[in-house]
């Protein structure tokens, strides 16, 4: 299909999530960035901002704030909601984590650093995250925005469906 039959145009770089890759260059590579930018920009990454952006990089899979909670109590943070709300406020707010709407849950960002609209597919056994990069200006929301004067801001694109190996245990 083009991308004039979808609502929406997926770049064509590939999903990370699904496909191999050296997973502890990963979770470094991202650490980095959000060690640099937060010097750079001067913001506060603190300890319980750090851990709950490890935590969300081990997998990629999403948790929720109750699941980060219960972690974030096992290492020693504290128990109370707010200290999760709070840690999760700002990685989102900064662009070092995703909120999946679908399922009320957060997952690290693939791309931290980078301006980009995310489009989500999200394993419904085994719960995995793939996040890819979607152009929400192009395709037929683009058209139909630009033909109401509506100027987008943000887009939430989550797709359901099986990872590559859900599909082949099936």
């Amino acid at each position: 299909m083009t991308s004039e039959t979808h609502p929406i145009s997926v770049v064509e770089d590939a999903p990370v999530g699904f496909q191999e890759h050296d997973h502890k260059n990963c979770v470094e590579t991202a650490l980095a960035t959000a060690d640099a930018r937060c010097r750079e920009e001067g913001l506060r990454l603190t300890p319980v901002r750090r851990k709950v952006l490890e935590m969300l990089l081990q997998d990629h899979k999403s948790l929720g704030a109750y699941a980060i909670l219960d972690r974030l109590r096992e290492a020693g943070f504290g128990s109370q909601p707010p200290v999760a709300y709070r840690a999760l406020d700002f990685l989102v707010q900064y662009g070092f984590v995703h909120k999946i709407e679908r399922l009320n849950a957060f997952v690290a960002c693939s791309h931290p650093g980078e301006v980009h609209s995310p489009a989500f597919m999200i394993c419904r056994k085994c719960d995995a995250v793939a996040e890819a990069q979607s152009a929400p200006s192009n395709g037929v929301l683009g058209a139909a925005a630009r033909a109401a004067g509506f100027e987008i801001e943000r887009t939430v694109v989550e797709a359901e469906g099986l990872c590559p190996d859900c599909t082949e245990k099936a």
